[in-house]
């Protein structure tokens, strides 16, 4: 949500699931068309498929339950999920002469922030398609009754993204947050509880993008595009670049640092003039570490946390995302108040100040969205491997961080080039063997299970890819 809020609403509700088949097979109809029409995604890869037509088998046998954990580097990470699910999973299972009895879906687990930004009709959809809400800067017990229910008795699997948010990138994954172990633990409990025999999994999903042709040329436009938004001369076209990818790699990488530094720089200066912020004075250039980048890197986010952290009113305790979390959810209990349901009067005056601080509240939480940007940027990102989907991820990044400094929406973003989705299927982790250690112990036994599950989404996304079709 990147536009101020400048009236104080009614709080935000839990949205349950509603799940309506009619809708399914309409979003079902309509996915291939639309993803034609809007998304980069052009092709899908698969690997380990019979994974899934194995559990989903168990599953309508009333044999297993499972939940099906996803990397979350892209907003297009659902669509590939649902064209996993609906388009090519039967045809697979077809093909391996194991046909599932219906159409494979899942009820999901989704941020309840999503329709402030997306329209509250993304909301209505979600509901209908089996999705469920949580708030995931408090404990929202609402929203987590529902997902355990789910679990452990609704009609179709689970899926949700360990990550709790994408994060931009295709070969970084983000520390997994302990809640999805937690709901495999539950639905262990239940399903034990109401005397029934299932097993249950937690599947780890990884999903990454390639692009099938380069995009160097528009790189190159768009990077020169943001060096002008920043003030930097461009010293070269697109038109003027070299015609081999790896010498125009070699071109457009110092340009790519020079943003950043030149960005980071304004941002220091910015935080240090207007917040009391203060930063060790270092020399840029482009000779600076990777090390050096990701601690003045560091530092900025601190900034920015702490600027809305005071304004809050809030320690600044915990991981990055911690705190990232703590702030919106500060944030969304000033705007969205419980003394403004409909059935509460309040006078002018009184409306007029719930207002004034709804609009403080959303401007403090930008600082919080310029971090979110930021969570898993490193300075050796593109260094280490400057292939163009790095680039292209790191630039978008930048891209991102500008559009919101100038108070415009960063989405949609710009679309560079037709992409491939790989997604890897990796092998079930069994909870119902790891019930004795959680009654042992609880907190060690989630922690194990998130590290697992996370260990083996890096595996995933590291183990080579096979050739393009």
């Amino acid at each position: 949500m990147t536009q101020t809020v400048h009236s104080a609403q009614p709080p935000l509700d839990f949205l349950p699931p509603n799940f309506d088949p009619k809708v399914l097979w309409l979003m079902k109809t309509a996915l291939p068309v639309w993803m034609r029409w809007k998304s980069s995604v052009k092709a899908l890869n698969l690997q380990g498929a019979e994974v899934l037509v194995d559990l989903f088998h168990q599953f309508a046998a009333q044999e297993a339950r499972f939940l099906i954990a996803f990397r979350h580097p892209s907003p297009d990470d659902a669509y590939c999920l649902m064209n996993l699910l609906w388009n090519q999973l039967p045809q697979i299972a077809q093909e391996l002469g194991r046909p599932l009895p219906q159409t494979p879906h899942v009820h999901f687990i989704y941020d309840r922030g999503i329709p402030l930004w997306a329209g509250d009709w993304i909301g209505s959809l979600y509901s209908r398609l089996g999705g469920t809400s949580i708030q995931r800067g408090k404990v929202d017990r609402q929203g987590l009754k529902s997902a355990r229910n789910l679990f452990a008795n609704g009609q179709f699997p689970m899926a949700a993204a360990p990550e709790g948010a994408n994060n931009g990138h295709s070969e970084i994954v983000s520390p997994f947050e302990p809640g999805i172990a937690q709901l495999g633990f539950w639905c262990v409990d239940d399903v034990q509880k109401a005397q029934r025999s299932e097993a249950v999994f937690i599947v780890p999903l990884g999903i990454q993008y390639f692009y099938q042709d380069a995009p160097w040329q528009p790189l190159a436009a768009l990077l020169a595009q943001l060096e002008t938004e920043v003030g930097i001369t461009a010293s070269t076209t697109a038109s003027s670049l070299p015609a081999e990818p790896e010498a125009i790699a070699q071109a457009l990488y110092p340009r790519l640092v020079n943003l950043g530094w030149r960005l980071l720089e304004m941002m220091e200066s910015y935080y240090s003039d207007f917040f009391e912020a203060s930063f060790m004075p270092a020399e840029t250039t482009l000779n600076q570490s990777a090390n050096e980048l990701a601690e003045r890197l560091n530092r900025l986010l601190n900034a920015a946390l702490q600027t809305a952290e005071s304004f809050f009113q809030i320690p600044a305790q915990g991981s990055v995302i911690d705190r990232c979390r703590k702030i919106e959810q500060a944030g969304w209990d000033w705007i969205y108040r419980e003394d403004l349901r409909p059935d509460k009067v309040l006078s002018p005056v009184e409306r007029g100040l719930a207002d004034r601080i709804a609009e403080e509240a959303t401007l403090r939480m930008w600082h919080m969205r310029l971090v979110e940007s930021f969570v898993a940027v490193t300075g050796e990102y593109v260094q280490a491997k400057p292939s163009v989907e790095r680039f292209a991820e790191t630039l978008l990044l930048l891209r991102d961080t500008i559009a919101r400094i100038k108070g415009d929406n960063p989405f949609p973003r710009p679309t560079l080039g037709d992409q491939l989705a790989y997604l890897s299927v990796g092998e079930p982790l069994s909870v119902s063997d790891r019930w004795p250690a959680y009654k042992a112990n609880r907190r060690q036994a989630i922690a194990g299970l998130t590290n697992d599950l996370q260990t083996a989404v890096q595996v995933l996304i590291t183990a080579e890819k096979p050739p393009t079709p």
